[in-house]
Formats: structure tokens, sequence, C-alpha cells
């Protein structure tokens, strides 16, 4: 299999569904492991990194939140949950946890296909943080309360230069208030913004993003000053907090 092709780790303890999905992204031009749970998905992180994980999250090995935790912990793989759509919590907690994407099991295989690319194009539009790049200049930062953001890169920072993880979900939020301050902007419109539009995502997936950037960026979150929310309509972006 070329190296070019994009990387994915498909991981399910349901050897038929994880052989079709593999099957299947093989088939449309990617380069696919397989793995049955946690332990084996670590064992293949261990010898390489992939450009894109999909991920049940109801399996008996070890739940599929956990692994999303520990992943997002440790670095800025994208994740795509696969999960039951009965459970709406696993997907709001699997997005504040980080995860970029998400599906109903079983899945429509053309559509996983459509939000891998997806997400690996939102991911190709962001240079990893790892990658080596010219270090922007002071003044290509923007201010986002107590963090600022470097639009030519994945970082997120203080004052002091420590740095925050930021998904790229979160980045391409981030991006889309700094690209249109003091605006008020509905749901549908940062969603297409921020190329995160998702057709079968719950009402208010948007806002779910939005407080996990608000514990980031906000001196009190309970009580954001700078992205705001503009009742009946959506959010603004007050870079200076009034």
């Amino acid at each position: 299999m070329s190296a070019a092709l994009p990387h994915v780790v498909v991981v399910d303890d349901e050897a038929e569904a994880r052989a079709m999905a593999g099957d299947y992204l093989r088939l449309h031009g990617f380069d696919v492991a397989l793995c049955d749970g946690g332990r084996s998905l670590r064992a293949h992180l261990e010898t390489r990194t992939p450009d894109l994980i999909v991920l049940d999250l109801n399996m008996p090995e070890e739940d599929g939140l956990s692994i999303v935790r520990d992943l997002k912990a440790r670095g800025t793989i994208p994740i795509i949950m696969l999960t039951a759509t009965a459970s709406p919590i696993d997907r709001v907690v699997g997005l504040e946890l980080g995860a970029d994407d998400y599906l109903p099991k079983p899945c429509e295989l053309r559509e996983l296909v459509a939000r891998v690319r997806s997400v690996l194009r939102r991911v190709q539009g962001v240079p990893r943080p790892e990658a080596s790049a010219p270090v922007p200049e002071p003044s290509k930062k923007i201010r986002f309360g107590t963090k600022w953001l470097e639009p030519d890169s994945l970082r997120l920072s203080d004052d002091s230069g420590q740095e925050q993880p930021l998904t790229r979900s979160e980045y391409d939020l981030l991006k889309a208030f700094a690209d249109h301050p003091k605006r008020a902007l509905t749901r549908e419109r940062l969603l297409d913004l921020a190329d995160a539009r998702d057709p079968d995502a719950f009402d208010r997936a948007i806002d779910v993003r939005i407080n996990r950037i608000r514990k980031k960026i906000e001196p009190d979150p309970a009580n954001p000053r700078f992205i705001r929310t503009v009742r009946g309509l959506g959010y603004v972006f007050r870079p200076d907090g009034d």
C-alpha cells in the first residue's frame, strides 16, 4: 500500500463490522489498519501514527470514551466516533472530550467515507503541531480572553507561552470568530464557516463545542465575556470582553 495514502485505523470489537468498514475505506483510497479494541490500538500507535481513527464507543474491553480521553490528552489525532443512535449522551461526552465527528451505528459506509474525507480536509488545512513551520509574528496572534490564538498554526497559548491543547474543530470555530469579530453568528453560519456541518447531529452540537472553548479561554466560563450568547440567534466574539 502506498505510503502517500491517508492512514486510517478502524477500531471495533465486532469483526464483521470492522472488516466491512476497512474494505470499503481501502476501496476508496485509504491505507487501513484494523484493531479490535484499545489494547491493539495502542500497540499499533507504537509503530505508526495514523491520520485518523474511526472508533466504536461501545466495546467490552475498554469503553470508547476512555480511549478518546486518553488519545486527546496525548495528541491531536482526529477521531470519528461510531455510537448507537439511542445514546445521545455518548455523543455529547465524546465531543466534550475532543472527538472531531461522529456517526450513528450501524453507519452507511458511503457516509463514513464522506466524513473521513471531510475531517481530513480540515486537518490538512491546519499544520500539525509537530510540523516545522515559521513562528508567527506576535502581531498575527489574536487575543481570546486569557489565551492567544495563532491563526497560522494549531496553537492556543497563555501569556507565558504555555500551550493549551486544541482540537481542530475548536481551532476552526475560533478562526471563524476571529474572522468575524463583533458580528452575531448563527449556529448554522458557524457550522458553515468552520466546515463542521453534520446533517445528522443533534440540534445543539455546536453548543457543546462552544462550551468546550469557553473553558479554555474565559476567565469565568459560567459567565462568558468574550464569546457571548446572543439569545435566540447564536454567538458573538467580543475581543475586548465588553
